[in-house]
């Protein structure tokens, strides 16, 4: 048995998951069966910015950074309480330079899946950027944040398991039959976080099939790198907890459990 909390990584949807009752459901299913943290930590596709940065711990407007939505997605509140201590904690363990952004909320990838896995917005929550996109860069930022699992600390990386919006056709519904290239690389994904070949991972644009096409940008796919940083110190189990896709894209959602 240990105390310290799982690390994750999952993919966020856009402001419609909301309104796809088999999503939300697993990502509330989710959330009610982790211990509960004292706080979230969470590293989303859409901030990238260096030196490191985090978001307001004095309180600030949820970002919305997507266009051409119905006004409804615009109205969307998640009034989670800001983590100063936390932020605090984070300074001290990168150990270069921090930059608070205290006029930053929480962007769609962020408070899109904490509104469905932790609705009652009670638990703290600090958003910080990537500083690069390099998986050996984004490695070594989540070993460093390692420590914070054993003070109830809950670590996510927030993406989306393969992301070309080219496959996105809103007017087929959610539950199309996904392009091949998806398909084969959730496949290798899931395959090689089983096997816990962090190498592979590394490397995966040149080994995993249909890569560029599965992520013509990587950002999407990165922050997984911060989650397996964070759990690299101790041997973990790996679950696949959500699995399918949605508007062609692989949804795949993984937890990391220390053993």
């Amino acid at each position: 048995m240990t105390d310290q909390q799982p690390v994750l990584y999952l993919s966020h949807g856009a402001p419609p998951l909301a309104d796809d009752a088999t999503w939300t459901r697993e990502l509330k299913a989710w959330g009610e069966e982790l211990p509960k943290p004292e706080q979230i930590l969470i590293v989303s596709a859409h901030w990238e910015e260096a030196p490191v940065a985090l978001s307001s711990t004095t309180g600030a407007p949820l970002v919305y950074d997507f266009w051409g939505f119905p006004q409804r997605y615009y109205e969307v509140t998640y009034d989670a309480p800001s983590a100063p201590a936390l932020a605090d904690s984070v300074t001290k363990l990168v150990g270069t330079s921090v930059h608070r952004d205290e006029a930053r909320g929480l962007d769609h990838g962020a408070y899109v899946p904490l509104k469905e896995m932790f609705p009652d917005a009670d638990i703290p929550v600090l958003q910080m950027s990537m500083p690069s996109l390099d998986p050996q860069v984004l490695y070594r930022l989540g070993q460093q944040l390692a420590p914070l699992r054993d003070e109830g600390t809950l670590i996510v990386g927030s993406g989306f398991t393969t992301h070309n919006l080219r496959w996105f056709h809103p007017q087929m519904g959610p539950g199309y039959a996904p392009p091949t290239a998806s398909s084969e690389f959730d496949h290798w994904a899931a395959e090689t976080m089983a096997g816990g070949d962090v190498d592979t991972l590394m490397d995966f644009l040149a080994k995993a099939p249909a890569a560029h096409e599965a992520h013509p940008r990587t950002e999407h796919w990165a922050p997984l790198y911060v989650a397996l940083g964070a759990a690299s110190k101790d041997p973990a189990e790996v679950r696949s907890v959500i699995e399918g896709f949605w508007f062609g894209l692989s949804k795949r959602s993984w937890q990391l459990t220390a053993a």
